[in-house]
């Protein structure tokens, strides 16, 4: 897959520019300012495709069907690498929306390029929800066709993918379509009434920032004799680089949303450690399951970041702001706590589930033929998990323009069953990982 190329000299001034992270909260919570084609409007049919047909995407599209924004919507395609997956889909959302699926054997597809026959369906919309690390080239293929994209987040799991997607970015705004990205924490009233506490000065001038995500991991889908290398790691996506970013990437980029939006910038450069203790064996691919992040703003205000995959040890899914006059704490699915001294404390209650804010605004969107465009912050916040990731991998400053113009390119070139992914087990049937002082991040 060709990658767009990028100046070794863009700056991150520049790419602050385009990406639109020194915003308001206000704005970045609602979209920023673009101009829209009106593919459907009134109460006009919006016809969705589904691509990505696991738990969340089954999850998206029922969010789609639910929304409150625009009531006349169907699903008229899926698409997934997999058949199962694509029967499970259409069998779930038949059942609870018997008049919204309308997916015949033609618009169902499978295999590996999958997007391609969904996005050229009669469609409107395109729910991009497989592996993150095919995102670029599907948001790509989308917008090339003048549909409308909600995709979730992360948006790509190395730099030439965040690159490729800023690009999708700029013809997305050309033909005015409508680009929502799954940040639903953006969405929730408790994170939105916090930082927006935050922004008007409420704990004073911020000193430094908390991020967590910490779990006792995911699922794992054993080998099977019969599947290829390739299929074995598309079914087991989330232990790969190329496909996953590794769970820094691919969950804890929430936090690391967050945090980007509390400060209204991204970092300048980042350093960290972590590894794999806990999580050892043939089943858990090459990711680590430990980092810990040290991330630098360039007015000087730290991030630090930590996840962890390694069961019956402290969890928590949580962003802390500390200010010069108090602090904030928000729960992922929680509420949201301010303290200040000499006041009583103020409390945020979660409120509606982002998933569904998220959705009900995009078709909110869509119908009015207004503007709506997430994929800057999307490209942005991904980025910064990635930067976090090449410090941790290598155990080196990895600063943010070096970061974002790497060739360092994670994806096959070959979409194929029988094509080489990239990395292989060795003879004990246990995948190398990277060992931070030796492996090369950029």
């Amino acid at each position: 897959m060709t990658q767009p190329t990028v100046s070794s000299k863009t700056s991150r001034r520049a790419f602050l520019k385009r990406s639109g992270v020194a915003a308001t909260g206000a704005a970045l919570a609602g979209g920023l300012s673009i101009a829209r084609t009106a593919h459907a409007g009134g109460g006009d049919l919006v016809r969705v495709a589904l691509v990505g047909c696991g738990g969340r995407g089954v999850g998206a599209a029922v969010n789609a069907l639910a929304n409150t924004g625009h009531a006349n919507v169907k699903v008229v395609a899926l698409a997934d690498a997999f058949q199962d997956r694509v029967d499970f889909a259409e069998r779930a959302l038949k059942k609870r929306f018997p008049e919204k699926v309308d997916v015949p054997p033609q618009r169902r597809f499978t295999g590996l390029k999958c997007h391609e026959g969904a996005t050229a369906a009669d469609v409107d919309l395109v729910l991009l929800c497989g592996p993150p690390g095919v995102r670029p080239v599907q948001y790509e293929h989308a917008v090339r066709a003048g549909r409308h994209v909600f995709m979730e987040k992360p948006v790509a799991t190395d730099a030439p993918g965040v690159r490729r997607v800023m690009a999708a970015n700029e013809e997305a705004r050309r033909k005015k379509l409508a680009v929502a990205v799954g940040f639903h924490l953006r969405h929730e009233q408790k994170h939105q009434k916090a930082i927006a506490a935050i922004h008007e000065g409420a704990i004073g001038d911020l000193c430094y920032l908390r991020a967590y995500f910490n779990s006792s991991g995911v699922w794992v889908r054993p080998r099977r004799p019969e599947q290829t290398e390739m299929e074995y790691q598309t079914r087991n996506w989330y232990y790969f680089n190329w496909l996953s970013g590794d769970h820094i990437v691919e969950q804890h980029v929430h936090d690391i949303d967050v945090c980007n939006w509390m400060a209204g910038a991204v970092p300048v450069e980042a350093n960290g450690m972590g590894g794999r203790q806990v999580r050892i064996g043939k089943d858990y691919g090459e990711i680590f399951d430990h980092h810990v992040v040290d991330f630098t703003y360039a007015n000087g205000l730290r991030m630090f970041s930590q996840c962890r995959h390694q069961p019956g040890c402290w969890n928590s899914f949580s962003e802390h702001a500390h200010g010069t006059k108090g602090r904030m704490s928000i729960e992922g699915h929680g509420a949201a706590e301010m303290f200040v001294d000499g006041q009583d404390r103020v409390r945020w209650d979660r409120g509606p589930a982002g998933h569904q804010v998220e959705m009900d605004l995009l078709f909110r969107k869509i119908a009015a033929g207004e503007p709506h465009h997430e994929g800057d912050y999307g490209a942005t916040s991904t980025m910064t998990a990635i930067l976090g990731r090449m410090a941790t991998y290598s155990g080196q400053i990895v600063r943010w323009d070096d970061a974002l113009a790497s060739n360092l390119d994670l994806v096959p070139q070959d979409w194929s069953w029988d094509a080489d992914p990239g990395p292989k087990p060795g003879p004990d049937g246990l995948y190398p990982c990277a060992v931070p002082g030796v492996t090369k991040a950029l």
